[in-house]
C-alpha cells in the first residue's frame, strides 16, 4: 500500500468510485469539481459576528471590541461583513439571509448572537447563546440549524455584570446560569435549507414551544443586501420590492442587484411585509440626519411600536416578513420560504418530498463515509462535520482600503497601528474559520487542520482552501503567511505544507491518484514560505528557530512573544521541530513530483539537506552550542542564550519538547525510484551521521517493504519520550495528551533566569489564571485535539516503519507491551471519548450539571469546545470550535479503518477495550 492509504483515514467505501456509483451528494460533489454546476454559490457564508472585528475597527487606538459593539450593531451599517441568526448567503455575500425573533419581552429585536466581549469577560470574548448546527452537506444542498430562544426577557444585562464581578479563578456565568431556561420556558427555532437547485433553495422554520403553556412568538425571516453603495465607490445600489405572486403564493419580494442578478423570496404564510434600507443610523450616533428609513427600522417597529420607521412604499435594501404566532405549549408551527434566482410559478411544490429526500440523502453520505459505525460515533462525526460545513463564512477585507479610509481618512494614529505592512491583502473569499462567534476570521495554522476534516467530505473545498492563504492576495511579498486580522504579523508554525500533503494524500485514496498540478501549484509558493521561515526565523544562521508563542499562547515561563533582554536569545524546541517538519514535508513534495518530473530531485535534495543541517543543530552536533535535546531527562527543552555565550535548559515539560516528533515522513520505493541522486544521500548519512554527527534516524535503513524513515527523533529516543508521554501522572490524562506535563504540578519552582528572573510554571488543567494572551485560552494542562492528531498521525509513521517488533512497555498499562499503532489508538480512543457517554451515562466534555446529559431536547447535541479540562474532559474556550477541534471526525473513523486490527467488539481484549477502561 502507498504511502498515503498507509496514513489516511478515509474508509474504502468513498475510495475510486466512478460516477455510476457515487451517492448524489457525491454527484453533486463531482459536478461542482467539473463546473456543470456552482453548488457553492450559496451557503452558510454568514457569520454569527461581524461586530466587534479588525475589519469594522476605525478608532485611533485599535480598540476593535468598544469601537463597534452588539449594541451598535441593529443600527449600524457594516463595512466588509454581515452577520445573522442559522443564515446563508451568496459566496461574494452580496444578497443575505437570516432570521430575527422577538419573544415581547426582550428590550431588543433578536437578529444576532450575544455575547460578552475580550474586555468583558472573565474569560475573555464568550458567547451567551445556544445553538447548534445540526447538521449540513459540502454542497450546502442540506443544511440545518437550531436556536434556543427564552421566552422570558434576555438577560443580557446580568451576563455582563455578572460576568464582570467575577475574577479568573471563577467559572464564567452562562445562559444557562440564569434560569431563563427553568420549567423549559423557550423556543426550539429550527431552521432548513434544502436547494433543488444550485439557485433555488427551500426554507422550512419550525418553531417548536418546549414549555407547557401557550406562548407567543414574533419571527421576521429576513433578506438584505450587503451595504456596498455607502463607502465612496460607484457601485449601482441594489433593490428590494414587492413583487406580484404567483397563483397559490401569499407574497413575494424581488430582489435585483447589478452583479448578482435578480432574486425572488417567496412567503407560503401569511406576514406583514416590511421594507428598509440597510444603512447606518446616524441619528441615533452622531446628531445627522440620515435616510428616513434605517438598519433598525425592524427593531424600532417591532419592539418600539413606531409606526414611521418602516418604508411605506415597500421597497429598499432591507426585508422582512413579520409573523406574530401563538403556539401552544408542546406545539410546534412551521413557516415556508423560497428563495429562488428565477420566476417558479409553484415554488411549494412537493415542498415535503424535497425535505425527506435532502434528508434521506444526507443519510446517505454520512452512513457510506463511516458504514461500519456505532450509533453514537455517527452522532459524534455528522455533528463535527455539520459544524465545519457551517463554519465556511465570507471574509471580506481590504487593508489598503482599511487603512486609508473611505469617504474620511481614519485618524493618523493608524498609519502605525496593526497590519500596516500588509497592505498587499485582499481579501473577498469563503474561508473556513475556527468559530463563526468568538473567531470570525480565518486562523492560519487552524486553518491546515480544518483542511484535514474537510476533505473527508470535499476534497475539492480543502485543496481550494490551502491555496487560498498562499495566493497573491495573501501571502506577503517577503513569503510570510498571515496569521489573523488581529496581527496578521504574528507567527503560527508552519503546518500548511503538512497540511497540504495530507489533502493531496486524501484525495489520491478517493479518486485514486492525486492532483500533481495542485501539489506542484502550492509547492511553488510554499518555497516562498519556507525561505521566509530560514531568512527571518533563524537569525544568527544556526539552524535554531525562533518564532514567539507560535499558537501556543501561554505555554512557556515567560511571554515569549515578547523581546527579551538586549543580547539573549531564545532557541525554541518547538519552532526548531516544526522546521524539521516542514523541511521533511517540502522533502516529500519533491519526491512526488519527481515521479514525473526528475528536475525535482535537486529540490528533494536541498530540502533534506536543510533537514540534517536542523537535527544536527538541535542535536547539539556543532560549533553553535548545545543540544535542545536534554539527555539526563530524555526530552526537547528550549535554549535561553545569554550575552556571554552561555546557556541555560528551560526546564519546562510541555508540548514545546514532543512536537520535535511531528518531524517524521516514510518514504517508500515509489517515491524513490526516479531519484538515484537522492537515495545515495540517503547512503552517505547511514546510521544519521551528518557533518561527523549522529544527528537523527538512519535514513539508509530499510523495512521489510523497502520504506526508508525520515525522522528527528530515533528509535533509542523514542522510548524515552514514550515513558513520559504514556505515563498518567504526567502527559497522559483520561482525554488525551496534556498540554503541560501534570508533573508541574508540584514541580513549579524553576529557578532564576538570566535577564529574566525567578520563574516558574504550574499545571492548570483547566481554564487559564492569567491573562496572558487574553486569558480564553490554556496551554498550561488542557487538552488540545489539533496537537494530539499531529502526535496520533507521527505514531503511525514511525509504526508503519518500525513494525510490530517494536513494542513499549506503557507506564499507564503495567505489564503490557504495546505497538506503536497500539498507543497511537490509545491516545485517539481517549480523544473521541470526550464526546462518548461514559458508565455513568455522562459526556465528559458537556457540563455535568447540564440539560445536555439527560434532558430529550438537549441530549443529542454538541458544543464543540476548543479544548478540555486535564482531569475531567469538560470543554473549554470557544463552544462552536468545530474548526480544528472537526479533527474528531478523523479520529472517530480512525476507529473503523481497515489496516487498524482493533475494533471494538473482539472477542479478545483489545486495546480499545483498554482505553474505555
Amino acid at each position: 500500500m502507498s504511502e498515503g492509504k498507509k496514513e489516511n483515514g478515509t474508509p474504502q467505501a468513498i475510495m475510486s468510485l466512478n460516477h455510476q456509483q457515487l451517492n448524489k451528494e457525491r454527484r453533486r460533489l463531482e459536478q461542482q469539481r467539473a463546473g456543470e454546476a456552482d453548488w457553492r454559490l450559496w451557503g452558510p457564508y454568514l457569520s454569527e459576528r461581524a461586530w466587534g472585528t479588525v475589519r469594522e475597527d476605525y478608532s485611533p487606538d485599535g480598540r476593535a471590541w468598544e469601537y463597534f459593539d452588539h449594541d451598535q450593531a441593529r443600527s449600524r451599517a457594516y463595512r466588509w461583513n454581515e452577520d445573522g441568526l442559522g443564515g446563508i448567503s451568496d459566496e461574494k455575500q452580496r444578497l443575505c439571509f437570516a432570521l430575527a425573533l422577538w419573544n415581547g419581552r426582550d428590550p431588543i429585536l433578536k437578529e444576532r448572537a450575544f455575547g460578552l466581549t475580550g474586555n468583558q469577560g472573565n474569560r475573555g470574548e464568550d458567547v451567551k447563546e445556544y445553538y447548534f448546527y445540526t447538521d449540513a452537506l459540502p454542497s450546502h444542498s442540506w443544511l440545518r440549524y437550531l436556536y434556543k430562544y427564552p421566552q422570558s426577557a434576555y438577560p443580557y444585562g446580568r451576563l455582563v455584570e455578572e460576568n464582570r464581578r467575577r475574577n479568573r479563578l471563577d467559572p464564567p456565568f452562562n445562559l444557562l446560569d440564569s434560569g431563563v431556561f427553568d420549567e423549559d420556558r423557550y423556543w426550539d427555532v429550527d431552521i432548513c435549507y434544502a436547494k433543488v437547485s444550485p439557485t433555488r433553495i427551500r426554507i422550512r422554520i419550525t418553531l417548536l414551544n418546549c414549555s407547557h403553556e401557550m406562548a407567543e412568538l414574533h419571527l421576521i425571516p429576513q433578506l438584505w443586501f450587503r451595504n456596498s453603495w455607502s463607502w465612496g465607490d460607484t457601485a449601482e445600489k441594489p433593490s428590494l420590492q414587492l413583487d406580484d405572486p404567483p397563483e397559490g403564493v401569499n407574497w413575494s419580494v424581488r430582489a435585483e442587484h447589478a452583479e448578482l442578478g435578480g432574486y425572488r423570496l417567496y412567503g407560503d404564510q401569511q406576514a406583514e411585509l416590511l421594507f428598509t434600507e440597510n444603512e447606518t443610523h446616524a441619528e441615533r450616533f452622531w446628531g445627522l440626519s440620515s435616510s428616513p428609513y434605517v438598519k433598525d427600522a425592524f427593531h424600532r417597529l417591532i419592539v418600539n411600536g413606531e409606526l414611521g420607521a418602516v418604508n411605506p412604499e415597500r421597497s429598499g435594501t432591507k426585508f422582512g416578513a413579520w409573523y406574530r404566532l401563538r403556539v401552544g405549549g408542546g406545539e410546534s408551527k412551521k413557516i415556508d420560504l423560497m428563495l429562488a434566482a428565477e420566476s417558479v410559478d409553484q415554488p411549494f411544490k412537493e415542498v415535503e418530498k424535497i425535505f425527506a429526500v435532502r434528508r434521506s440523502e444526507a443519510d446517505v453520505f454520512y452512513d457510506e463515509l463511516l458504514p461500519e459505525g456505532g450509533v453514537e460515533d455517527h452522532r459524534i462525526m455528522r455533528q463535527v462535520l455539520a459544524g465545519m460545513i457551517w463554519s465556511k463564512q465570507f471574509f471580506h477585507f481590504d487593508v489598503q482600503r482599511w487603512l486609508v479610509g473611505d469617504q474620511q481618512a481614519p485618524p493618523a494614529l493608524r498609519k502605525d497601528g496593526r497590519n500596516r505592512q500588509w497592505r498587499h491583502l485582499r481579501a473577498a473569499d469563503v474561508l473556513s474559520m475556527p468559530d463563526t462567534w468568538e473567531y470570525p476570521w480565518f486562523a492560519a495554522w487552524d486553518l491546515a487542520f480544518h483542511c484535514v476534516a474537510l476533505a473527508l467530505v470535499d476534497v475539492d473545498f480543502a485543496k481550494q482552501q490551502i491555496e487560498v492563504l498562499l495566493g497573491e492576495n495573501y501571502l506577503h511579498p517577503n513569503g510570510q503567511i498571515p496569521a489573523y486580522e488581529w496581527a496578521f504579523d504574528d507567527v503560527n508554525p508552519p503546518v500548511h505544507a503538512w497540511g497540504a500533503l495530507k489533502v493531496y494524500r486524501a484525495e489520491r485514496i478517493q479518486r485514486g491518484e492525486g492532483d500533481r498540478r495542485y501539489l506542484q501549484r502550492v509547492f511553488h509558493k510554499l518555497l516562498l514560505n519556507y525561505a521566509w521561515w530560514i531568512n527571518r526565523k533563524d537569525k544568527h544562521g544556526q539552524n535554531l528557530f525562533e518564532g514567539g508563542f507560535l499558537g501556543l499562547d501561554n505555554i512557556s515561563v515567560f511571554d515569549r512573544s515578547k523581546p527579551l533582554p538586549s543580547g539573549h536569545i531564545l532557541k525554541q524546541a518547538d519552532a526548531t521541530g516544526w522546521m524539521a517538519m516542514f523541511a521533511l514535508n517540502m522533502t516529500v513534495m519533491a519526491l512526488e513530483l519527481a515521479i514525473e518530473d526528475d528536475d525535482y530531485e535537486n529540490i528533494a535534495i536541498q530540502c533534506y539537506e536543510q533537514f540534517l543541517s536542523i537535527a544536527k543543530a538541535i542535536s547539539g552536533g556543532d560549533e553553535n552550542g548545545p543540544s535542545l535535546w536534554d539527555p539526563d531527562a530524555g526530552f526537547f527543552k528550549d535554549l535561553l542564550m545569554t550575552p556571554d555565550g552561555s546557556h541555560h535548559r528551560i526546564d519546562v515539560y510541555s508540548w514545546v519538547g514532543l512536537i520535535p516528533m511531528f518531524a517524521t515522513e516514510v518514504v517508500d520505493k515509489r517515491l524513490l525510484a526516479n531519484v538515484p541522486r537522492f537515495r545515495r544521500m540517503l547512503q552517505i548519512h547511514k546510521k544519521g551521521l551528518f557533518q561527523g554527527s549522529c544527528v537523527c534516524a538512519c535514513p539508509d535503513w530499510e523495512n521489510e517493504q523497502g520504506e526508508h524513515l525520515l525522522a528527528l527523533v530515533d528509535h533509542t529516543m523514542l522510548p524515552r519520550i514514550l515513558s513520559r508521554l504514556l505515563n498518567e501522572d504526567e502527559f497522559l490524562s483520561p482525554y488525551g495528551v496534556r498540554s503541560l506535563s501534570k508533573l508541574h504540578d508540584h514541580y513549579q519552582d524553576l529557578g532564576n533566569l538570566p535577564g529574566i528572573g525567578p520563574t516558574g510554571i504550574r499545571y492548570q488543567p483547566g481554564e487559564s489564571e492569567s491573562g496572558l494572551f487574553g486569558g480564553n485560552s490554556n496551554w498550561r494542562g488542557p487538552v488540545w485535539i489539533p496537537t494530539n492528531y499531529a502526535l496520533v498521525q507521527a505514531l503511525e509513521k514511525f509504526h508503519r516503519f518500525l513494525g510490530d517488533d517494536f513494542t513499549f512497555e506503557a507506564p499507564c498499562l503495567p505489564g503490557r507491551s504495546l505497538t506503536l499503532r497500539d498507543i497511537a489508538t490509545l491516545i485517539a480512543e481517549r480523544l473521541v471519548n470526550l464526546y462518548r457517554r461514559d458508565e455513568q451515562g455522562r459526556i465528559p466534555a458537556l457540563r455535568r450539571d447540564s440539560p445536555f446529559q439527560s434532558d430529550e431536547t438537549w441530549s443529542d447535541l454538541n458544543l464543540f469546545y476548543e479544548f478540555f479540562h486535564a482531569e475531567t474532559g469538560q470543554g473549554l474556550g470557544a463552544a462552536h470550535q468545530t474548526g480544528w477541534t472537526g479533527l474528531l471526525a478523523n479520529l472517530v473513523m480512525r476507529r473503523y479503518r481497515k489496516d487498524i486490527p482493533v475494533f471494538l467488539g473482539h472477542e479478545d481484549e483489545s486495546i480499545t477495550q483498554i482505553c474505555c477502561e
